[in-house]
């Protein structure tokens, strides 16, 4: 079978995301100088699952000329517009879900270029966006005795999540990386600040680095930058040989694409 037709029989039987519904937005925080939490309503949310830490969803919003909330529809492989364009999306980590007030947080990192968080610098209560969730998260394995937790800026609400959800038996070693001092928050976490210049989650990836074994019931969970990830991956499966049971690494985002970024 030639390798298009393949492609194309299985995108045709990829089971399709929940479509994204309105939200509107009902209060809006600057919790640090680089992070932003937006709290939305819609009746989505009152039927949204969130039975894991560090799951995700699909914030769609207007490109930044325009007015008007288009929502897209799934085609196949991802969501596009009617015209075939791609919507302004990003994933995000949902926060203190509460399904019979129909209420959800999110916290969107604040940079320069990228078209959710530009919509999330001017976004006030009454404006609407759209939203689809959840994907997969993270169950701490019942048989850790260490978690070792790395992220950058956008794996903030995840970690804490996961500081939350591990138990009290648990040894918790946890690592953060934001890109100016200003970022950190009071959390129980050794915080990393970039080197400037230098892309984010190099002082993750070289923490991971410089592990030269796992011992049994340790377990890795990290999320962030692409290429830091990828660092992380490589180091934990392929030098130290760590079972893929044993670790969830997982890429947020890319440098080359911050013209459209969340």
């Amino acid at each position: 079978m030639a390798d298009d037709d393949l492609k194309a029989r299985l995108l045709a039987v990829r089971t399709p995301p929940p479509p994204p519904e309105p939200v509107t937005v009902v209060e809006r925080t600057e919790v640090t100088p680089r992070l932003l939490r937006l709290r939305l309503e819609g009746d989505v949310l009152h039927r949204l699952e969130v039975p894991q830490v560090a799951m995700s969803v699909r914030l769609v919003v207007p490109w930044p000329d325009e007015d008007e909330l288009v929502i897209p529809e799934w085609q196949g492989n991802e969501f596009l517009r009617a015209d075939g364009s791609r919507p302004a999306l990003r994933t995000f980590t949902p926060l203190d879900h509460d399904a019979d007030a129909g209420r959800l947080t999110l916290e969107i990192v604040r940079h320069g270029g990228g078209a959710v968080s530009a919509w999330a610098e001017r976004a006030r209560p009454g404006d609407r966006a759209a939203l689809s969730g959840c994907s997969a998260g993270y169950d701490v394995p019942d048989a850790a005795t260490q978690l070792l937790v790395f992220g950058d800026e956008t794996a903030i609400p995840a970690v804490r999540q996961i500081l939350a959800a591990a138990s009290t038996s648990v040894d918790l070693d946890v690592h953060l990386e934001v890109v100016a001092p200003e970022a950190r928050l009071d959390l129980p976490v050794t915080w990393h600040v970039t080197p400037e210049g230098a892309t984010p989650g190099v002082e993750l990836a070289a923490v991971v680095e410089s592990l030269d074994a796992l011992p049994d019931g340790t377990y890795v969970w990290a999320a962030g930058e692409a290429s830091a990830m990828q660092r992380i991956r490589n180091h934990v499966y392929k030098t130290l040989g760590v079972d893929r049971d044993r670790a969830a690494v997982r890429g947020y985002w890319k440098p080359a694409r911050t013209d459209t970024t969340g």
